[in-house]
């Protein structure tokens, strides 16, 4: 059901091709089916195709720039912020309410401006970590929401928990052969704590087992030593011939690497609760993460306690059990897959936006 509501969307980027962020064009495309109309500000724009309701205000940084998330210099932050409240001003008259995705920085920037303009603004913001930026933006927010009740953003009285929203149209079953292997999927940083898989195949490989690992995405500049020490560490343990590192990929061809993997390993720290968990399930891979959220909606033996040893020992249990009990533990993933919907995310989300 279409709201009458006008929503101007602000986000980091709106492009199909990008590897982190092109999954939220099917974010756009769905709230575009619950609102009139949805103005969207973004950093940088590239490729998209939405519907006609729906227009798309660059602040102009190039899209090579917002892939590689360059720290900008003064001059650029100051002339990007000078657009983007020109535009909060320009187009007030064409909105409603505001959804601000992920960067707290657009509210600290014109959450005065939208008070003094009576736009309810709303922020989508999931991470353990925050402070005292995080929560003058969540003052000026009507709700907050996140995915995780270890999210920083969880301790609001206004904050609102929400499905992961993934889309289960893309993300699904496909037949095909599955690798006996592992496979992690997202961004290079010290957050998603990849040493710790790395770490958990060298104890496989120790006790006589051997499984190899895919890790597939980029790191931004500031993480670029993080990403060098992982790899020197496959060297120092001698599992260069198990664990491969390949680049980052577009999200709408992430399907097909969760549909030939058995298993897919999740690091990241509570508080995030990363969609990956719930796209690998979606497409049949047995997710195994460390998420205390997870703890309380998977089945026991696909959590693991933040450790490369109980790790292993999850990884070893995992390929060991029946394929009917694989399949089984598969239909229960796709469940909790189905109940974090990009569907569900969005009909929650506009009963939310008024």
């Amino acid at each position: 059901m279409m709201t009458k509501t006008k929503l101007l969307i602000v986000t980091q980027a709106v492009d199909l091709d990008n590897p982190g962020l092109g999954f939220f064009h099917r974010w756009i495309e769905e709230l575009a089916t619950r609102f009139d109309n949805v103005i969207v500000f973004c950093l940088s724009e590239g490729r998209h195709v939405l519907p006609a309701n729906v227009e798309v205000y660059s602040l102009g940084k190039r899209k090579a720039e917002a892939w590689a998330d360059v720290r900008s210099t003064l001059s650029q932050r100051l002339r990007y912020g000078l657009r983007f409240l020109r535009l909060v001003l320009r187009l007030s008259f064409r909105y409603d309410a505001v959804f601000v995705h992920m960067n707290q920085e657009y509210i600290l920037i014109a959450g005065w401006l939208w008070k003094v303009l009576h736009k309810p603004v709303y922020l989508w913001r999931n991470h353990y970590a925050g402070g005292g930026a995080t929560d003058r933006a969540a003052s000026l927010c009507a709700k907050v929401f996140c995915t995780s009740k270890y999210s920083y953003t969880a301790k609001y009285a206004k904050t609102v928990v929400m499905p992961v929203g993934i889309d289960t149209e893309i993300f699904k079953v496909e037949e095909m052969p599955r690798k006996e292997s592992v496979l992690s999927i997202g961004r290079i940083a010290p957050s998603k704590r990849l040493e710790i898989l790395i770490d958990a195949i060298g104890i496989l490989t120790e006790s006589g087992f051997q499984l190899k690992a895919h890790i597939y995405g980029d790191a931004f500049p500031q993480d670029a030593a993080y990403e060098a020490s992982l790899r020197q560490r496959c060297i120092v343990a001698r599992l260069e011939h198990l664990i491969q590192f390949h680049s980052g990929i577009s999200n709408k061809k992430t399907p097909a690497l969760y549909g030939a993997h058995e298993l897919f390993v999740n690091c990241s720290e509570s508080g995030m609760y990363d969609k990956t968990i719930f796209e690998a399930l979606a497409c049949g891979a047995l997710a195994i993460a460390s998420s205390e959220d997870y703890k309380k909606v998977a089945d026991p033996r696909l959590w693991f306690d933040g450790t490369a040893r109980d790790l292993a020992v999850k990884l070893k249990e995992m390929l060991k059990i029946s394929v009917l009990e694989k399949d089984r533990m598969r239909e229960e993933g796709k469940k909790l897959a189905e109940a974090n919907s990009l569907h569900a995310l969005v009909g929650r989300l506009a009963e939310e936006i008024q």
